[in-house]
């Protein structure tokens, strides 16, 4: 999920909020952000393989955000062999043997 896709719901049918800025602001504050591997430029690409085109490429020493993860091609890295990838932004995926997340499976939700 996407910081973009948050939305504020103003009211219920009796009228009352059901949801704030406050929601919004937890939601933000629960997404973590994760190391690329050192020495890395890593590529982010726009889906999860690298048949998908480079969108941009990420600097060394970056820290991104993971919103969803998906399987897709198996990669391997500095981090393991792995068939997960990180969205880290509306269409933007990197595989997850290249992000450091302190463990071997998912550590955010699926995406779709």
């Amino acid at each position: 999920m996407s910081i973009d896709r948050v939305e504020e719901i103003t009211g219920d049918s009796e009228g009352e909020p059901t949801a704030t800025a406050a929601t919004a602001a937890a939601v933000t504050a629960a997404v973590r952000y994760y190391s690329v591997a050192p020495g890395v430029r890593l590529n982010v690409r726009s889906g999860p393989s690298t048949s998908y085109s480079i969108v941009r490429v990420l600097s060394e020493g970056a820290r991104v955000p993971i919103f969803c993860q998906t399987p897709g091609q198996t990669i391997s890295g500095p981090y393991g062999t792995t068939n997960i990838w990180d969205n880290i932004g509306d269409g933007d995926y990197i595989s997850d043997a290249y992000v450091y997340t302190g463990a071997d499976g998912y550590v955010a939700g699926r995406c779709g």
